[in-house]
């Protein structure tokens, strides 16, 4: 397995990392399976997230005893200097460690710093100073904070939505990073879910230097599958050239990533997989979006108020009041056409 230097920090992980978030909607069982074979495999970089349920819980309970094996990060969605002490506190006791290697601001809507009436970034800092995490990171939906914290020269790693659909100022960001001397993690690179094949981003990934692609991982062959294509990497060649081409023009432009940013809508519509309905069941196994609740929901398109605030919220500038009602236009005809 590949290793390098993250970023700025001097911590050594693996060119594959692990994400945690799929592995809340499995057993512990087959949790702890997963995890042990991915540090078998030489993965050596595993994130997770307060917010992930019981991913935390379950890496604690199955690896812990292995801890000077990987590198541990993990996220906060705190508002305040208090919640960011509680929840660093529950992340510490759920994961079975006296620290945390990247400790992460989730996704905030503004980027904190030092002095910040919030106190956020000051906690941090003093966590650090306590040895309870040892770099300091943040995870972005939104490119424009996303250049902010890394102009900032306040955090050691970035964490944002990087894949073979990447625009090019998506591509300019790694590149500052790189220079930067911030350690770039790379979620989404399978598109969120869109994309089935790894082997294609897996080798659109392979040529930018230093940066880790946290892959999820919910089933034992798709963390096969991505251990093979690390001790074999794919070929970034012609015919995978032309697949990513072929990507881009069906997925690029209203590609909506699943980030959930969007909701609650107050229709209850659940936006971020609805407003990609197509591409779902086009791309991936299509009996699960298909099933009673997924169509009573789907239905609920027709009870958008158009009040816009899934656009306002959207950090890629989608409008998904304007492009539900073709999704489900699409879904009703899918749905009559396989009888179900």
């Amino acid at each position: 397995m590949q290793q390098f230097t993250l970023g700025r920090t001097n911590l050594t992980v693996s060119r594959t990392g692990f994400g945690a978030l799929p592995i809340q909607r499995i057993p512990y069982e087959e949790a702890e399976a997963l995890l042990n074979r991915a540090l078998d495999g030489g993965i050596s970089y595993f994130d997770s997230a307060r917010a992930y349920t019981d991913s935390e819980e379950k890496i604690g309970r199955a690896i812990s005893r292995r801890r000077g094996e990987f590198t541990l990060a993990t996220k906060t969605h705190a508002k305040t200097a208090e919640g960011f002490r509680q929840d660093l506190e529950t992340s510490l006791r759920l994961l079975n460690t006296d620290h945390i290697d990247v400790y992460q601001f989730h996704n905030p809507p503004f980027v904190p710093v030092p002095g910040g009436e919030d106190g956020l970034y000051d906690a941090a800092v003093k966590a650090r100073e306590e040895g309870k995490i040892r770099f300091i990171g943040i995870s972005q939906h939104s490119i424009d904070r996303a250049y902010e914290a890394v102009n900032s020269g306040l955090y050691d790693t970035l964490q944002y939505p990087f894949n073979h659909l990447a625009t090019d100022r998506e591509v300019a960001l790694v590149k500052l990073c790189r220079e930067k001397d911030v350690g770039f993690v790379c979620m989404k690179a399978l598109s969120g879910g869109l994309v089935t094949n790894a082997r294609i981003p897996f080798a659109y990934l392979s040529q930018f230097d230093g940066i880790v692609p946290i892959w999820g991982f919910q089933h034992m062959h798709e963390l096969e599958e991505v251990l093979a294509y690390a001790e074999n990497p794919p070929e970034l060649d012609e015919a995978t050239r032309q697949l990513i081409e072929a990507d881009r023009r069906e997925l690029v432009g209203a590609f909506c990533r699943s980030c959930g940013y969007c909701l609650p809508c107050p229709a209850g519509i659940p936006i971020h997989n609805a407003n990609r309905m197509r591409q779902l069941l086009e791309r991936s196994p299509w009996r699960n979006w298909v099933t009673p609740q997924w169509q009573a929901d789907m239905e609920k398109i027709e009870n958008c108020i158009h009040c816009g605030a899934c656009a306002k919220r959207c950090p890629y500038g989608l409008k998904p009041y304007e492009t539900l009602p073709t999704q489900l236009a699409f879904y009703r005809e899918f749905v009559k056409t396989h009888q179900i």
